[in-house]
């Protein structure tokens, strides 16, 4: 096997178990709060709950993309990535002994320091492993990673359904990647580009010079938008499905997210393929507008116990995940090698900080209103329409070489 195929390869499984870590939470947070909150729980303070676990994860994410993104610049984005993995499979697999909810947030933190910081250093890996006319294909391939994992929880929660007194083997299989991880450290080849640049001498301070600002700022609010939107609103609606059919319809959220998860592995392919056909700017504006539409359509229009829901759900995947296929091809190109999986890191999980809060607050609000997903979901929705501003102060890549 080629060098250049391990790397894609290596780097999709690394973003496919972290899937698995993403899609994992809201399959079960309703199910793990019954069964630890015994009497106590309540539809409100469940809805509370899912928002404080999201935002651990995302956090986690930020601070994990920073950190061992930067990580990546220094030591290799192989070995890094190889940590990365190692770090979300010991903590997601530890959930399986928790006893109470404040231990698995905690656990739920520190497991999102590694699915952070995967994306940055399984992106930078790719991108600088393959010429430039293959990129837009392999970059395709990579953003998928998180959405087939998510896809997997789904399929999982549908044949074995996942109740309060039936959770805890979710974190045993999340476990099992603790074998990629090591494989990757001991047999994974480092990238070539990182390897003659000189990389290892570079820190995060660059990004933040004057020579790469602009770049790093427009990185940023570009990277941040989508993760807003699909944490702090897309995913209400698996807990709204939960909330509605969980009585009924004990299948119906792992099969939400199972038709979520099947658009989001299709667009977060064909982004990149969209932003090489159209152009990098007019094809993020396109997505955001779609992105607006269909997540507060969802929500103010629909409901899971309409026939239509599904297959909305399916359409709203697939818009908001093209910006997954758009992000690994477009952050690597802002940034020249020395710095890529920093900035890259930088501009993708920033954003984690800002939607950490955006949930915390949704959460608050859900308490509030007793469980009011739909007005939770259409009101956080609204953020995919920054991205309509957000884009035009970017630069257009297309048709450029990765900077050296």
């Amino acid at each position: 096997m080629s060098s250049r195929i391990l790397t894609l390869l290596a780097a999709l499984l690394g973003l496919i178990f972290a899937g698995v870590q993403l899609g994992l939470m809201p399959i079960a947070s309703l199910s793990v709060s019954k069964s630890l909150m015994g009497s106590a729980f309540s539809a409100g303070a469940g809805g509370d709950w899912v928002a404080r676990y999201t935002a651990a994860m995302m956090l986690g994410g930020a601070f994990g993309g920073i950190w061992l993104g930067a990580l990546g610049d220094r030591i290799g984005r192989a070995k890094a990535g190889a940590v990365c993995v190692l770090v979300y499979s010991v903590f997601g697999g530890a959930g399986v002994f928790v006893q109470s909810q404040e231990q698995l947030i905690v656990l739920r933190f520190l497991a999102g320091l590694g699915v952070g910081g995967i994306w940055p250093n399984g992106v930078a890996l790719v991108a600088e492993s393959w010429n430039n006319a293959s990129r837009p294909m392999v970059a395709g391939v990579a953003g998928t990673g998180l959405n087939v994992g998510i896809f997997g929880v789904s399929q999982l929660g549908r044949i074995f359904t996942v109740t309060a007194d039936s959770w805890r083997w979710l974190f045993e299989v999340s476990a099992v990647s603790i074998l990629l991880g090591l494989a990757m450290w001991f047999a994974l080849p480092e990238s070539p580009r990182w390897q003659s640049a000189g990389a290892k001498k570079s820190g995060t301070r660059e990004l933040f010079g004057a020579a790469l600002r602009r770049r790093t700022l427009i990185g940023i609010a570009v990277g941040s938008i989508p993760i807003i939107g699909a944490w702090a609103a897309s995913k209400w609606m698996i807990p709204w499905a939960d909330a509605v059919g969980g009585v009924v319809r004990p299948g119906l959220k792992a099969l939400t997210q199972q038709w979520w998860a099947v658009g989001a592995i299709l667009g977060s392919f064909f982004g990149a393929h969209l932003a090489d056909l159209l152009g990098r700017r007019l094809t993020y504006a396109l997505i955001s507008l779609g992105s607006v539409t269909m997540t507060c359509g969802i929500f103010v229009w629909s409901h899971p116990a309409h026939t239509a829901f599904l297959p909305l759900v399916f359409v709203q995947g697939f818009v908001t995940t093209l910006f997954f296929g758009w992000l690994p091809l477009y952050l690597p190109e802002l940034f020249p090698t020395r710095v890529r999986a920093s900035g890259a890191g930088m501009a993708y999980n920033a954003g984690r900080f800002i939607s950490a809060a955006c949930v915390l607050m949704a959460g608050a609000f859900m308490a509030w209103s007793g469980g009011d997903y739909a007005k939770v979901g259409t009101m956080t929705g609204l953020v995919y329409a920054l991205g309509l501003l957000a884009i035009w102060w970017a630069p257009e890549t297309k048709g450029k070489p990765l900077e050296d």
